[in-house]
């Protein structure tokens, strides 16, 4: 077997064996979930949009996920609902923290790696690009129960990094886009009315990203394939919507 294919997996049995405190001092204990029988890997595959590489395979016939740090983590996703296909058409959520938030998979046909991550959260609702793959995230993860609890996933969870919600960072007018000599850009932006405005997330830092409930819950949001490249309409306030209907 490739050694590099068992990284993930000697990754989680190592935190698992590690003494693990959280922020107060508490100490914590992971306890690994069962692994994936052969047969129901094969099952799992056949959900997604593409193969599971290798690294991942070996950690899901170790262990499916871990009990313990988040609310839950499951690499299958199997113990998670969470669907936004016009954000993440085959997104896998495989984390969630407790109060409706989850980190999510973004995975695609071309994916050669369990990633990007990112973190979909409804209060603030905002969309934050969180890892570029699985062993990233994990690391990252098990930086909030050692010493000094310098996580990347806190920062973002918290919408620390950017502070996306009250600061709308990196937002393009479809004028803009439209004129960019950008092609991906100027293609979607073709795509859309002028009402949209649009966010590129291709070279994102983590905690970037952008505010899919910007005009409230019923925000049009919209994706450019599986580019990491959104989109979402303006909307007129409620009294410009009724002045206009009596005019």
């Amino acid at each position: 077997m490739d050694s590099s294919s068992t990284h993930l997996r000697d990754l989680v049995r190592d935190a698992a064996q590690r003494e693990l405190v959280d922020e107060d001092g508490e100490p914590v204990t992971l306890e690994l979930l069962p692994g994936l029988l052969e047969s129901e890997l094969v099952g799992f595959e056949a959900t997604l949009p593409c193969a599971v590489p290798a690294d991942v395979r070996d950690l899901l016939l170790s262990s499916r996920g871990i009990d313990g740090i988040v609310d839950v983590l499951d690499f299958t996703g199997r113990a998670l609902e969470f669907e936004a296909p016009e954000v993440f058409p085959h997104g896998l959520p495989i984390a969630h923290d407790g109060f409706g938030n989850y980190w999510v998979v973004d995975l695609a046909p071309s994916s050669k790696t369990f990633g990007p991550i990112y973190f979909a959260c409804h209060d603030a609702p905002v969309v934050l690009y969180q890892s570029p793959d699985l062993e990233h995230f994990l690391v990252e993860l098990f930086e909030m129960v050692t010493p000094p609890h310098r996580s990347a996933v806190n920062g973002v969870h918290d919408d620390e990094l950017f502070d996306v919600w009250r600061k709308n960072p990196g937002v393009r007018s479809h004028e803009e886009c439209l004129a960019s000599g950008d092609e991906a850009l100027r293609a979607f932006a073709e795509e859309l009315g002028p009402s949209f405005e649009i966010i590129d997330l291709r070279r994102a830092e983590i905690g970037f990203g952008f505010s899919w409930g910007r005009y409230g819950p019923n925000t049009v949001v919209r994706r450019f394939g599986h580019e990491p490249i959104f989109a979402y309409e303006r909307r007129p306030s409620f009294w410009r919507r009724l002045l206009g209907r009596a005019g």
